[in-house]
């Protein structure tokens, strides 16, 4: 009976071979708010019939920690990566643990937004910028505005220590001039504080134990639309961003799969989900979701995704010098 068991299941193994059906199959590791994952893989699956898509979801930093375990012992299980920010894609690139794709869909876009060699590309612009309550006494308009008196002890952020997306920041207004670390040390001595997620500033400002402060865009965009008395800004002097890149694991079982994931991310249909779900599209020529201003008045600054690897630990020492914070 055993082996008559084994036949068939051989049989039916060869059988879904023969037809692609596990050729077919795809994983995908991201650090997608959870529906905003099944969206996508849903998106995904009805444009690509045949390809099924299993999902694992974290934060970047715990899902870069699950990768590299399995990377370490021999048997990485993902075949393609969507997680928050270039910095992370761009030191995965340098241990050579991605796989060039260079998509056609990629013309649409900004070069900056691609890597130079296809190891990954940029899905979105998921800029850092101002939130503030609506009881506030005070209306920010800019980065310095946030230092000022009116705002002592009013002011939260992130920590570059829990979100990649705090660093990246942190270290795009460091490079900027009338900015710098100088900056952050006139915040600290404010009475500014630092610690945790996004989501606690957001429910921070929200709630009104704090007045102002540094948050994505689309947290704040998307509370405001439910009626929170929040308002959210883009500094004219410009905003830092990530860009939820994607790429393809060199260890993908399922390359071909991979590759139509990162064509179908890029096309004009995936960039337009992205806009239904709140975030601004990075290909040019889709519209921004409602509650946005034009995109033509959102300056994003630049940021160096190599630079930013090589200078990501003296960095994090020099903001817990400041903030003392974890």
């Amino acid at each position: 009976m055993k082996t008559l068991l084994s036949a068939v299941a051989a049989a039916a193994i060869a059988g879904l071979l023969s037809t692609g059906a596990l050729a077919e199959n795809l994983i995908l590791y991201t650090s997608q708010p959870n529906e905003d994952a099944q969206a996508t893989v849903d998106a995904f699956e009805a444009a690509n019939p045949g390809i099924e898509v299993e999902w694992v979801r974290e934060g970047t930093t715990k899902i870069l920690a699950k990768l590299m375990a399995e990377i370490e012992a021999g048997n990485p299980v993902a075949d393609v990566l969507l997680i928050a920010d270039v910095v992370t894609m761009q030191r995965l690139k340098e241990a050579g643990h991605l796989m060039p794709y260079k998509s056609e869909e990629a013309a649409a876009y900004d070069a900056t937004l691609h890597d130079a060699d296809g190891a990954y590309h940029s899905t979105k612009m998921i800029t850092t910028g101002i939130i503030y309550n609506t009881g506030a006494a005070m209306t920010p308009r800019g980065w310095q505005d946030l230092a000022k008196p009116k705002a002592k002890g009013l002011v939260t952020m992130p920590s570059p220590l829990t979100s990649g997306a705090a660093l990246i920041h942190a270290q795009t207004l460091a490079g900027i001039d009338g900015l710098g670390w100088d900056y952050y040390k006139a915040l600290a001595e404010n009475g500014a504080t630092a610690a945790g997620g996004n989501g606690g500033v957001l429910k921070a400002v929200a709630t009104g134990e704090k007045a102002y402060g540094m948050v994505v865009d689309f947290m704040a965009i998307r509370e405001k639309a439910k009626g929170a008395p929040v308002e959210f800004v883009f500094p004219a002097k410009g905003v830092s961003a990530v860009t939820e890149p994607v790429a393809i694991l060199k260890t993908a079982k399922n390359a071909e799969a991979a590759r139509k994931f990162v064509d179908f991310l890029l096309s004009e249909e995936g960039q337009e989900l992205a806009a239904k779900m709140g975030y601004v599209p990075a290909r040019h020529g889709v519209a921004l979701p409602e509650g946005f201003p034009a995109r033509e008045t959102i300056k994003v600054l630049p940021v160096d995704a190599a630079a930013a690897v090589k200078n990501a630990e003296a960095d994090l020492q020099t903001f817990s010098g400041i903030f003392g914070t974890n």
